[in-house]
């Protein structure tokens, strides 16, 4: 019977593979915007880690209205219509980039933000749903190497476009005088039009195929009939207070993520590496995460819990976070890249801790989650403040310790906060 179902899913787990994909490639190109728009809008570090403001800004906006478009649209039609105003946030790069104009870049990234929130409020509880809960984390590590995957080529392929030459072109601005300059950077600022056309291109193909391809709707109250119990009484999502301390938990995760691969080139070049070299550091992050996916895949739960598996690794990426403050060249490029490895576990358990027992909160507790994404508008810009006032990158990733030992919290004890009580009660 189990197989029989794990075999209808199969379809349906593809589709979400290929979004994740999608979220991968979008979320992973701005590691190399950050660096690309710094030189071609002349921006200082704060103002280019703006980029990732925009962009996670958005799944804290429209978060709640997702769930909204959900109850109305369902799963399938929402996920359609997230691409749709993807493709919508790619295009508006083509006039960002005529007009050399840093906010109108931000306002794209809100609008592909704002798409990506629909998605990720749709496709993540689908995931987790989609079978047990005990081994929602298995199904989330397969979706995160499609993620991955998509990351690391979004690296290379964008990298290989917007920073090609950079090192000369960042000496070769020192030379000129203005009019010559802002030709240079115009022409620097062009480079992102064709890509984005054709990302703007793919994303509404892929919403007109997920549009008419067939998806089972989940009904996560019968999914989680068990969850009764717990959420019978309960009025408000804000009533379970293990969602509410795992979305500070996502809140956290998605900060240090987020710092880990967007701000790996400014790190490289701080210890000294040449941006042609530094430029290609994030995939190391990404290599991370992949070959911890493939564990957790085969790991979870039939070794150990996600829990445990949570607690274990999040242990390990403080230690590697003080290494890599404390060290220099590749010692202190492997233990940030190492992160990668430790981070893999940590979105696919705390997203089925979190919902677990919600019912038929499931979608709204999601959306909340979802919110919790806001970390990677928050602490990006808080790191490139705090580097700047010390003056040092390297000491600034003290910003992540704290994140961390809350993550650690989160998987010892307080995923069970509240459910408790309702055992006992």
């Amino acid at each position: 019977m189990e197989q029989n179902k794990n075999k209808q899913h199969l379809p349906a787990l593809m589709v979400i593979g290929c979004l994740f994909f999608v979220f991968g490639f979008i979320t992973w190109s701005n590691s190399q915007l950050i660096p690309y728009l710094k030189i071609a809008c002349q921006l200082s570090d704060t103002q280019s880690y703006l980029v990732a403001t925009a962009f996670f800004a958005a799944y804290f906006v429209m978060a709640i209205p997702s769930s909204v478009v959900l109850r109305k649209t369902g799963f399938k039609k929402g996920m359609s219509l997230g691409l749709l105003v993807m493709a919508v946030g790619a295009l508006i790069f083509v006039p960002a980039a005529q007009t050399r104009n840093f906010n109108l870049f931000l306002t794209g990234l809100f609008v592909i933000g704002s798409g990506l929130a629909l998605l990720q409020t749709a496709a993540n509880p689908y995931a987790t749903v989609l079978g047990p809960i005990e081994s929602a984390a298995q199904r989330i590590s397969i979706m995160g190497i499609c993620n991955k995957i998509a990351g690391i080529i979004a690296v290379f392929v964008l990298g290989s476009i917007t920073l090609s030459n950079a090192d000369a072109i960042k000496a070769k601005l020192l030379t000129l005088n203005p009019v010559e300059k802002a030709a240079e950077l115009d022409a620097l600022a062009s480079r992102v039009i064709v890509p984005y056309i054709i990302i703007a291109a793919s994303l509404a193909v892929l919403a007109l195929i997920i549009f008419f391809v067939h998806l089972p709707e989940i009904n996560e109250e019968e999914q989680q009939a068990g969850d009764n119990e717990h959420s019978k009484n309960k009025t408000s999502i804000f009533q379970f207070p293990h969602l509410l301390l795992g979305a500070f938990a996502i809140f956290f995760y998605v900060g240090v993520e987020v710092i880990s691969y967007d701000t790996f080139t400014g790190f490289g070049e701080y210890l000294g590496y040449p941006l042609a070299t530094a430029k290609t550091f994030a995939t190391y992050t990404g290599y991370g995460l992949l070959v911890g996916y493939v564990l957790g895949i085969i790991a979870i739960p039939r070794f150990i819990s996600q829990q445990k598996a949570l607690s274990i690794l999040t242990f390990f990426s403080l230690l590697f976070v003080l290494i890599a403050m404390f060290t220099k060249g590749n010692t202190a490029v492997y233990c940030f890249a190492f992160l990668g490895f430790t981070n893999s576990v940590v979105w696919p358990a705390i997203w089925p801790l979190a919902i677990n027992h919600l019912g038929r909160f499931t979608k709204s507790g999601s959306a909340l989650l979802i919110m919790g994404i806001v970390g990677g508008a928050v602490l990006p810009p808080l790191y490139g403040k705090l580097s700047e006032l010390i003056g040092s990158r390297q000491m600034a990733y003290s910003l992540m310790l704290p994140c961390y030992l809350f993550i650690l919290y989160f998987a010892w004890a307080g995923h069970k906060v509240g459910l408790k009580a309702d055992k006992t009660a």
